[in-house]
């Protein structure tokens, strides 16, 4: 049966091991996440979407710079659809739909 010092001792050993596993992941997170972004610049390339075709080939859209770029990615390789399309503008979904002018 484990008596109060063996007890204090093991919750003292798990809590130095936790701050051990904490601290590493805090440092592994500061060097190799710090250093690909770098200092004050935002990311230029990002996946705006993905959309799975089968099982191994999918469609994907990615935005570098304001400009949309959509691949084609399966198992042979990947191929570039289109490219150099703006994204779409976005009308809030609270804002009523536009009004008719036209008289008739």
């Amino acid at each position: 049966m484990l008596d109060l010092p063996n007890l204090l001792r093991f919750g003292l050993a798990l809590a130095i091991v936790l701050a051990l596993i904490v601290l590493v992941a805090w440092v592994a997170r500061r060097l190799i996440g710090g250093g690909v972004q770098g200092l004050g610049r935002q990311r230029r390339l990002t996946l705006v979407e993905t959309l799975p075709i089968d099982g191994k080939a999918r469609f994907a859209i990615i935005r570098r710079d304001d400009v949309e770029h959509l691949l084609y990615l399966g198992p042979s390789g990947s191929t570039v659809v289109e490219t150099g399309f703006a994204p779409p503008r976005t009308i809030p979904r609270s804002a009523p739909p536009p009004e008719d002018t036209t008289e008739p």
